[in-house]
């Protein structure tokens, strides 16, 4: 019985030391810096408006506009009219 004491001990202490024992993971590769036009359009400030309908906020470009120049969130609304 206490061979298999030790045993247990041993195969536990092996386990925990060879076990911590692995290689440090690889860090990230260094993402590519250079800017394309998708990024560069997404670090300048968009221009938002407000729905001339329901007041909601949008970029000028997902803005839908009437005859006189209006913004509005979707064409839905732009049907409806202003408020």
């Amino acid at each position: 019985m206490k061979y298999l004491l030790v045993l247990l001990v041993l195969v536990v202490a092996g386990f925990l030391f060879f076990g911590r024992r692995r290689p440090p993971p690889k860090p990230p590769a260094a993402p590519d810096r250079t800017p394309t036009k998708a990024t560069q359009d997404r670090q300048e400030p968009q221009v938002m408006l407000a729905c001339a309908h329901c007041g909601v906020h949008l970029p000028r470009a997902d803005a839908r506009l009437d005859a006189a120049g209006r913004p509005y969130c979707s064409d839905a609304h732009r049907l409806l009219g202003p408020r």
